[in-house]
């Protein structure tokens, strides 16, 4: 596997930007930590349920 030093790292992110746009960069990593949240909840067995987070008021 080769090693990935910081001219190839700013070309992944130059073609990221290209491709999907300057504004929908926070949204994707948004989207990508709310997915690692979910995946880490699940491995522990905390999740009860899509219901959990919501902060409606009963």
């Amino acid at each position: 596997m080769p090693n990935l030093g910081i001219p190839e790292l700013l070309l992944i992110f130059a073609i990221v930007v290209l491709v999907f746009g300057a504004g929908k960069i926070p949204q994707l990593g948004k989207g990508l930590g709310d997915g690692i949240r979910n995946f880490k909840e699940a491995m522990k067995g905390g999740s009860e349920g899509p219901g959990k987070d919501d902060k409606t008021p009963k």
